[in-house]
């Protein structure tokens, strides 16, 4: 479970990813929780990913659900 901060900030890069990937926020959010990018990484590493830029942010996570397989 996450707190109000962590909330907003995962909503932020679900719509980040979603215009990046041109997909659906649903579509992401499926993408980030069946791989374990959004729990294992965007909610448990929010300390240090809250601090860096939007772009820095995609570039990254896109970059991780690469690694995993995704296809983005």
């Amino acid at each position: 479970m996450c707190d109000k901060k962590e909330l907003k900030f995962s909503i932020f890069v679900l719509y980040s990813l979603a215009e990046k990937w041109k997909m659906s926020p649903p579509e992401v959010y499926k993408i980030l929780n069946s791989t374990g990018i959004f729990d294992d990484y965007v909610i448990k590493c929010y300390d240090v990913l809250h601090t860096q830029g939007k772009e820095y942010l995609v570039e990254d996570i896109t970059d991780f659900a690469r690694k995993k397989g995704v296809n983005v």
